[in-house]
């Protein structure tokens, strides 16, 4: 991806969702060509000149000194992702990541392997760089999806968020969990701007999803956080699950999300019974496996 496009990008979606009102200029009745602030009026109000902040906005940030860029991000109403991103989006190629950085797989510590194992009763897994999910525990999988049985590139959030139906008619609020998705992989977009894989997975998503692009083009920023999923699963039906984001020592690429239900409610008995079904279902498959294993042990020549 490109720097310089990503920086262009989202200041003029931030400039353009700002009224001359909204931070005290007159609003007047000369119809305006384009929603928002003039760029004129938005360096007035940041304390630079026009024709520096154009330049800012064409992409030329690399010698942006920090008081500019809060100046900037106080006049355009940036809460602290957004701020932060800015911040990645001026950062100099020198400091970024080099492409063999991606080249490197993910993995997780095997201490937060046993952790997530030990988690029985609830669903969760770890995302990497680029939203890939990266570990799981069983009853994640049987919440949210087989992740094992999925070939490695699309064992990832966003991919299987736009891409597997299975996604659609599992999360009621399709529409709010794609808008968090998107906005999580813009993050990315601005911490490493030069991952090929990422470049290749948004491409990849605009070309099959016209839900994706129009999103993408909304340019949403948001950090993962906590709240509440309600999900409709096709063996234990309706669940209203309560999300958390944890942030592993030692890597800051890594997260990991879990969920679970209130004590007592009807989700948290759906969730037990869901744990009992998926280790059924887990037992019938290793029974099959072994009768068919042992039916080529005996088998005639």
């Amino acid at each position: 991806m490109d720097q310089r496009t990503e920086l262009s990008e989202f200041l003029r979606s931030r400039r353009a969702r700002l009224r001359p009102e909204d931070v005290g200029l007159p609003g007047g009745t000369t119809r305006r060509r384009v929603p928002g602030l003039r760029r004129e009026e938005l360096a007035q109000l940041a304390g630079v000149s026009t024709a520096y902040y154009t330049r800012l906005e064409q992409g030329h940030g690399e010698n942006v000194s920090a008081a500019v860029l809060d100046a900037v991000a106080r006049v355009l109403r940036l809460g602290p992702a957004e701020r932060d991103h800015l911040g990645r989006l001026t950062t100099p190629a020198r400091r970024r990541p080099g492409r063999t950085a991606f080249a490197r797989p993910q993995r997780v510590r095997p201490a937060l392997q046993q952790l997530l194992d030990a988690m029985e009763g609830v669903p969760a897994y770890v995302l990497g760089r680029r939203l890939d999910i990266i570990a799981w525990n069983r009853i994640g999988t049987a919440l949210l999806g087989d992740f094992a049985a999925m070939p490695p590139e699309q064992r990832n959030m966003a991919w299987h968020v736009f891409l597997d139906p299975a996604a659609r008619r599992l999360f009621e609020d399709w529409e709010g969990k794609a808008s968090d998705v998107v906005g999580l992989l813009r993050l990315e977009a601005g911490r490493y701007p030069d991952d090929p894989r990422l470049a290749s997975l948004v491409g990849e998503l605009s070309l099959k999803c016209e839900d994706f692009r129009s999103l993408w083009a909304s340019y949403r920023i948001k950090e993962k956080g906590q709240g509440t999923k309600r999900l409709h699963h096709p063996v234990v039906g309706p669940l209203s699950l309560r999300y958390e984001t944890l942030y592993p020592a030692g890597d800051c690429d890594q997260v990991l999300v879990t969920y679970h239900a209130e004590p007592g409610s009807p989700s948290a008995e759906s969730l037990r019974l869901l744990a009992s079904w998926d280790a059924t279902e887990r037992r019938s498959a290793a029974g099959q496996a072994a009768d068919r294993n042992t039916g080529q042990g005996h088998e005639v020549r």
